[in-house]
């Protein structure tokens, strides 16, 4: 595993920040906030994407029981469409960080795009999550929390392999949109299907 940084230049009790589901057709979009104790290690702790499933719901269950503090925000379909997925992401982060119980001194946010969070100081790190633990350990959180949430719908909504596929374009996720329609958490303001015309 690569050698993670524990915090930014920003210094201070830093919270790191990063979402998923950014390119998922359904679904929310999901954000996690995490402070991570200053001398926190784990040698699987990485991007949330270069993990396996079993190696990510192990660490949600490390980061959520070692973290100082930890929480999720959560953008709806409706909230994506309204603000467009960018800043749903963004407003979902800033959900996040609503919900840390304890003070913190600077911000360190996966992507290269962010809005102020009061005034708090912030740095934005292009691949954030597989250079920082706290981002990492937000990707990881967010990833998981938000593949319990579409479990939880494929059950209310089968067919769609919301289970398998989290709401990914998939073909199999869009050839069940042709042949079942939309639901209410597919994002109208997506391209659901390449040939998309109208489907609503």
């Amino acid at each position: 595993m690569p050698n993670l940084l524990a915090f930014t230049s920003l210094g201070g009790v830093q919270v790191g920040v990063d979402e998923a589901g950014r390119g998922c057709l359904a679904g929310p979009v999901v954000a996690a906030a995490v402070i991570l104790p200053p001398d926190f290690f784990h040698p699987d702790l990485n991007d949330s994407k270069q993990l396996s499933r079993k190696k990510r719901d192990a660490l949600r269950l490390v980061i959520e029981k070692d973290s100082l503090a930890w929480a999720i925000g959560i953008c709806t379909p409706e909230e994506i469409d309204s603000l467009n997925i960018l800043w749903a992401s963004v407003a979902a982060m800033h959900k996040a960080l609503d919900g840390i119980s304890m003070h913190f001194d600077a911000i360190a946010v996966d992507g290269n795009k962010f809005k102020p969070y009061k005034d708090i100081p912030y740095t934005t790190e292009v691949k954030g999550d597989g250079r920082f633990l706290h981002i990492a350990a937000a990707s990881i959180l967010a990833k998981t929390h938000r593949d319990e949430i579409m479990e939880s719908l494929d059950l209310q909504f089968p067919g769609y392999g919301w289970k398998d596929n989290a709401g990914y374009p998939t073909s199999a996720h869009r050839n069940a949109i042709r042949a079942l329609g939309i639901t209410p958490h597919h994002r109208k303001s997506f391209r659901l299907l390449p040939e998309q015309l109208s489907l609503f």
